[in-house]
C-alpha cells in the first residue's frame, strides 16, 4: 500500500494537473491498482444545496448524476460524516442501485476546514472484498484530497 500511496500522492503534487484531471487519476490508479474495485469515483456537495453531484470516476456510467442527502449509502455519508463500508448492498434498505453487478460498496467523506464537502465512493462485483487496509487507504486518500480542493 505505500507504494500505491506514493503514487497517489505524486498524482496529487503535479503541477502540470488541474484539480478536475488529479482527482480523474486518482480513480484510474486505484481502479488499475485494486481488482476489486469495479467503480470509483467522487461525490461533491452541490453548491448550497443538500445534495451531491457526481464528479470524477471511472467505470459504468451512473444515473446518479445528483444524490439527496440521506438517499443512499453516498447521501447517509453525507449526513453522518463517517466511512460507511457496505460488505452485502442487498442487506441494505437504503441502497440506491448503480449496476447489478454490484455487490459492495465503501464511501468515505473528505472533510474541508471541518466540513463534510464530498467523498470517494466505491463499489465492488464481490461480496465483502474490502479490508482494513482499503478502508485505511481511503481515509489517507481523502485528507490528502482535500488539500487540492
Amino acid at each position: 500500500m505505500s507504494e500505491l500511496k506514493k503514487r497517489l500522492s505524486s498524482i496529487l503534487e503535479s503541477p502540470k494537473h488541474n484539480t478536475e484531471e488529479k482527482l480523474q487519476k486518482v480513480c484510474h490508479l486505484l481502479d488499475q491498482e485494486i481488482s476489486y474495485f469495479n467503480w470509483t469515483g467522487f461525490y461533491f456537495k452541490n453548491g448550497d444545496k443538500d445534495e451531491l453531484k457526481l464528479g470524477p470516476y471511472v467505470g459504468a456510467p451512473t444515473d446518479h448524476d445528483i444524490i439527496p442527502y440521506g438517499k443512499g449509502i453516498c447521501g447517509q455519508v453525507a449526513v453522518s460524516n463517517e466511512t460507511f463500508v457496505v460488505p452485502d448492498v442487498h442487506q441494505q434498505d437504503n441502497y440506491l442501485s448503480c449496476s447489478i453487478d454490484t455487490k459492495a460498496e465503501i464511501v468515505v467523506p473528505i472533510f474541508k476546514d471541518g466540513q463534510n464537502i464530498g467523498q470517494i465512493d466505491i463499489d465492488s462485483h464481490k461480496i465483502d472484498p474490502f479490508t482494513d487496509e482499503d478502508r485505511e487507504l481511503l481515509e489517507w486518500l481523502c485528507k490528502e484530497v482535500s488539500k487540492i480542493l
